[in-house]
């Protein structure tokens, strides 16, 4: 398994404190079978990441886990806020890519409901060559909810639901309908810390989907195909 969405690196965002905490979390992934996690610290304006030392670092919390035995390894990536995405330039975008392969962003919608300001934004991210991952939707309730999931999805954008939302907390049974219709082509974690919140652990939320029809053929495909050639830069089509 792959997690392509995740505030592993310490000290720079909402997410992972201090070095020990990105082990700790790092560990919960490898107990989960999990052999690779993106990095994804927010890019917004209320967090002061530098995405020129998204490399050094990412290269840094892979050599601590290499020293102390973990066989998971952290990839690049970062989770794009809708609304600094006019404020980057191709560069930045390309060095923010999940696994730097270039192609995919995680791309983190507005706050309140979706709309028509977020399929611009994606029909604007792939005229400059980049395909969108939509983090957790499930967030994002009201207005023309499904109609605007299903023309993201229409246009090549790949909607990534929270592991642990499918098991707990009020968003569970709605999100579980969006899989039904269709509107579930990646899991990520969004986990933050080893201490608090939602764990980096994904097969829970694979069995939960695997309970669907729909998506029960196809869970190698969600769980393992698409995150490996997203973080490869490779085209996607959804087999569903």
């Amino acid at each position: 398994m792959i997690d392509l969405h995740c505030h592993i690196l310490p000290g720079i965002d909402d997410g992972a404190a201090d070095l020990a905490d990105s082990v700790a979390m790092a560990r919960q992934a490898d107990e989960d079978g999990i052999e690779l996690v993106c990095a994804t610290p927010h890019i917004r304006h209320d967090h002061d990441v530098r995405i020129r030392e998204l490399p050094e670092r990412v290269g840094e919390l892979n050599e601590e886990l290499r020293r102390q035995g973990l066989a998971v390894r952290v990839a690049s990536g970062g989770e794009v806020a809708q609304t600094i995405v006019s404020q980057l330039d191709f560069d930045e975008l390309a060095a923010l890519t999940l696994g730097d392969g270039g192609r995919w962003l995680l791309l983190e919608p507005a706050p309140g409901p979706l709309g028509e300001a977020l399929l611009l934004t994606v029909d604007e991210l792939e005229a400059s060559g980049y395909g969108c991952v939509v983090a957790h939707p499930e967030r994002h309730p009201g207005g023309e909810f499904i109609e605007t999931l299903t023309a993201l999805a229409e246009r090549g954008a790949l909607i990534q639901l929270t592991a642990d939302a499918l098991l707990h907390g009020e968003a569970a049974e709605g999100m579980l309908d969006l899989a039904s219709r269709g509107l579930c082509h990646l899991l990520g974690s969004d986990a933050h810390s080893s201490q608090f919140g939602r764990p980096v652990k994904l097969s829970a939320g694979f069995e939960r989907l695997a309970s669907v029809s729909r998506l029960a053929p196809h869970i190698d495909w969600i769980a393992s195909e698409a995150p490996a050639a997203i973080v490869r830069g490779e085209e996607l089509s959804v087999p569903y």
